[in-house]
């Protein structure tokens, strides 16, 4: 447990974050700085770090918009306690980015968290700084714990790849149940069936996945008889230029813009 965090930022993933927490018992203070007052009961919420007496939480997370950082980092540097520990979940913002303006001797873990973090089934990839302790790091383990699977990589450059792939891969999974959803349509399928067979055969194969020991060419190949009706789909998904070569294209965009906002 950790007695006291500061969250700062409680939008779409520092509120599920919250969530988190409370509903493990990881946390059992949480004080919340986020501008628009979201109503979260039994949390106090204050608009500014200013309204936060010292001294503040030892644990901080930043969960705002990159953008904002600029903002609240000057405000929070100032107020740093001694041993603090902060941890990022701001897109493109690295390592140096925080040591530049907090100082090299903070303690800071950068990480990647997804969505799914909202009904705990969240991935979150973290990447220390050099002044983190191994007592640190096995708090900000426990935090993100509390909604998912938690992976370290010792690599910065590697959270690009990790923000193409995780962070932003929800979206490619909505898409591909968006697309499968208008096929069935376009096949015939009434607009409600279709969603349902679209939406439940996406997230009934996840699972699959999940649970399964077996990869996922093992998993297909199960579901493909030869001369069948999958095969014949999957010649069609599997050619020169099909889903597997714009799954890499696409992971390739979204790798070097996060590259690009690295650089500001």
């Amino acid at each position: 447990m950790t007695d006291s965090v500061l969250l700062i930022g409680c939008g779409r993933m520092g509120g599920a974050l919250l969530k988190g927490w409370r509903e493990s018992g990881v946390v059992d203070d949480a004080r919340v700085v986020d501008p628009a007052l979201p109503e979260l009961p039994g949390v106090a919420v204050v608009a500014s770090l200013a309204e936060i007496l010292d001294p503040l939480p030892r644990t901080i997370l930043l969960a705002v918009k990159p953008q904002m950082l600029d903002t609240v980092l000057p405000g929070l540097k100032a107020r740093l306690p001694t041993g603090a520990l902060v941890i990022s979940i701001a897109a493109g913002k690295t390592l140096s980015y925080f040591a530049d303006r907090l100082g090299s001797e903070v303690a800071v873990i950068r990480t990647m968290p997804n969505t799914p973090a909202a009904i705990g089934r969240g991935i979150t990839v973290c990447c220390a700084g050099a002044a983190v302790s191994a007592a640190q790091r096995a708090t900000a383990d426990a935090l993100l714990c509390s909604v998912g699977q938690v992976a370290w990589t010792a690599d910065e450059t590697l959270m690009h790849a990790v923000t193409a792939v995780s962070g932003s891969g929800p979206a490619y999974v909505f898409l591909l149940i968006e697309a499968l959803q208008a096929a069935a349509v376009a096949a015939g399928l009434p607009a409600d069936l279709a969603a349902r067979l679209a939406r439940d055969t996406v997230t009934g194969s996840g699972e699959l996945a999940r649970q399964s020991s077996d990869d996922p060419a093992k998993l297909r190949a199960d579901v493909t008889s030869p001369g069948g009706t999958t095969a014949a789909a999957l010649a069609v998904l599997m050619a020169e230029d099909g889903l597997p070569d714009l799954m890499k294209r696409a992971v390739a965009a979204a790798t070097a813009r996060s590259e690009e906002m690295a650089k500001g």
